[in-house]
């Protein structure tokens, strides 16, 4: 016992303190909120410093209103990209049709920002830095959790005890892994591999997506500037995961090259760059699917607990919410097994209307077969008279809570510190 009669328990002093592993978007927006509710906050990440560039990702709906309130929203709208149209393209590389952006995917002006991941990441970053502690180049071994607290230990070797741990490190979560077990029994398979990389802009190509598809086979050009560089994406169907390639970067070439051997149009110049790409990012279209998100002590927030897939165009949308209401639902419960349990509560329709947009047409950019790329093209035509899509209902399905009292002066009306 103390001299005061309090335990030496964590969670009795006056700041909680807390471990967010992750500092790409989740981790640092998380890191944000729980500062400004009077946590010490400190961020890992194994990459050696922040991760600039990256391709392009939304921020849509609900998640617009969290940028808003955190002061970061005129900075995104500075870097917004602004695509002005999307054009598909036949086998032969023909043009099929030329559409405004917002016809395809049902954004609304206003409620839709596009910027880079790296633009994002470093307008959260901006804002929590003075505030919270960052170990760059390290990222956690081990987590021992106990009624005192979660006893980690670092990469480094560095030893330290926090009142709670957060996993905001992406799909392929460690700190998933570590708690929950391997990913395959929360990883939903959606039957497409990628390849993002950039390459030289040989078209010429200005603020536009080119689309070239087969049954089956997807490849984009996009450019978001008037730059010499462009986002290429290759994108096929497979049946089954190919678990040979995963963490083969030689054998990802191969493969990609092997499935795209007879395609037209730019692809094969496309497969070429590949080949040379310093960049190159292989993966699999997935969702993870968990029944919990908390384990004890430890939460997981963003791609770590309910990856949408890029078909849905809302992981970046999902990690800014999610974090946000986390970050609240700690503020108004001091009990963390309370406050995971209206996290969940609270955010999982959100999740599941999101997560199920690939299962309500997302993926009608990719078809698979020659009906269903005929019923495509169908759709594209008839968009270039018709007007743009109807707003998605679950990109703006949650309402955000207001703030806790005791948090909320200071935030209605944020000025913009991400600068």
């Amino acid at each position: 016992m103390t001299p005061t009669g309090l335990s030496t328990d964590v969670s009795t002093t006056a700041k909680r303190t807390v471990l967010i592993s992750g500092a790409s978007i989740a981790g640092p927006a998380l890191a944000y909120w729980l500062h400004r509710y009077g946590f010490a906050v400190t961020v890992v990440e194994k990459a050696g410093a922040l991760r600039g560039g990256g391709y392009p990702i939304d921020v849509r709906g609900t998640a617009t209103e969290v940028v808003r309130r955190m002061g970061i929203l005129p900075r995104l709208r500075d870097a917004h990209i602004d695509s002005r149209r999307c054009t598909f393209l036949d086998a032969d590389g023909s043009a099929l049709a030329s559409v405004d952006p917002r016809a395809v995917d049902g954004s609304v002006e206003g409620q839709h920002l596009e910027v880079s991941r790296g633009d994002l990441a470093a307008a959260l970053h901006a804002i929590v830095r003075d505030d919270v502690e960052f170990l760059f180049g390290d990222s956690i071994d081990t987590l021992d959790q106990s009624e005192r607290g979660v006893d980690v230990t670092l990469h480094s070797g560095q030893r330290r005890t926090f009142d709670l741990v957060f996993g905001a490190d992406g799909m392929h979560s460690h700190t998933r892994a570590s708690l929950f077990g391997p990913e395959e029994q929360f990883h939903r398979y959606l039957g497409y591999c990628f390849a993002i990389f950039t390459m030289p802009n040989t078209l010429g190509l200005s603020r536009e997506l080119v689309l070239w598809n087969t049954p089956g086979k997807a490849a984009a050009l996009y450019a978001v500037g008037d730059n010499d560089e462009v986002h290429a994406f290759l994108n096929f169907h497979r049946a089954e995961v190919p678990l040979h390639v995963l963490r083969n970067p030689g054998a990802q070439r191969d493969l990609v090259a092997t499935v795209f051997a007879d395609a037209g149009w730019e692809v094969p110049a496309m497969v070429g760059a590949m080949r040379d790409a310093d960049d190159l990012f292989f993966d699999t279209a997935g969702q993870i699917r968990m029944p919990h998100w908390s384990r004890g002590r430890v939460a997981l927030v963003g791609d770590a607990a309910y990856a949408p897939s890029f078909l849905t165009g809302q992981g970046s949308s999902l990690a800014l919410v999610g974090a946000y209401m986390l970050a609240d639902a700690l503020a108004r419960n001091q009990d963390h097994t309370a406050a995971f349990a209206a996290y969940e509560r609270d955010l999982r329709e959100f999740v599941a209307m999101n997560q199920a947009l690939v299962d309500n047409g997302a993926a009608r950019l990719f078809p698979t077969t020659v009906g269903a790329l005929e019923q495509r093209n169908t759709m594209l035509r008839d968009l270039v008279t018709m007007p743009a899509s109807p707003a998605q209902p679950a990109h703006s399905a949650l309402t955000l809570p207001d703030f806790p009292d005791r948090a909320r002066n200071g935030h209605e009306g944020a000025v913009d510190r991400s600068r």
